[in-house]
């Protein structure tokens, strides 16, 4: 498409439009950083991707209430976008997508822990398992919570669905801390 349009043009340079462009979407990523989480901020502004300059201008844009001077100060931050290298402009979009889209490992440790919180419940070989895998769990605990949640997940009524309640809740608890703590534990 910028191959086409330079060789009709005759010219290698962009456009008046296509500047625009990217200033508005340098300008839009620079307005989505202001809800950038803070270790991804801290992260980026390490790799030397965000400066100090952007990040009080990010921040002082959040802090203004008043329509137009947010407007201006978005602006400004679209200025300091425009400086930043392709390079870093893709480590912030990356930044951002992570943010939105959990990290791997956050997304890995949610399952195991939804899959070691229903092996516990429904099979008393899976306590073990774990027990072993564990030994640091409190196994009184986690043996109690088990015996709850399988009474809770059982109907009161013939047809109603199963129950979830707190004992449910703690075993994902209980199990998530654990996996945190060991990264090697298996499925």
């Amino acid at each position: 498409d910028l191959a086409l349009k330079a060789e009709l043009k005759g010219t290698d340079s962009a456009s008046k439009t296509d500047l625009k462009r990217e200033s508005a979407q340098r300008q839009e990523l620079g307005e989505s950083l202001m809800s950038l989480r803070k270790d991804l901020r801290q992260r980026l502004l390490a790799q030397d991707h965000l400066n100090d300059r952007l990040l009080e201008a990010v921040d002082e844009a959040a802090r203004i209430s008043n329509f137009e001077g947010r407007r201006r100060q978005m602006q400004f931050v679209g200025k300091l976008m425009r400086q930043l290298t392709p390079e870093s402009i893709q480590a912030i979009e990356l930044a951002l997508q992570e943010q939105h889209q959990g990290s791997a490992h956050e997304v890995s440790l949610l399952h195991q822990a939804e899959q070691w919180r229903s092996r516990l419940i429904d099979s008393d070989d899976a306590l073990a398992q774990w027990i072993t895998l564990a030994p640091q769990t409190d196994s009184q605990q986690l043996r109690a919570l088990v015996r709850q949640a399988r009474k809770d997940a059982k109907p009161e009524k013939p047809g109603e669905a199963p129950r979830h309640g707190r004992a449910y809740r703690e075993i994902y608890q209980l199990v998530r801390e654990r996996l945190e703590a060991a990264h090697d534990i298996p499925q």
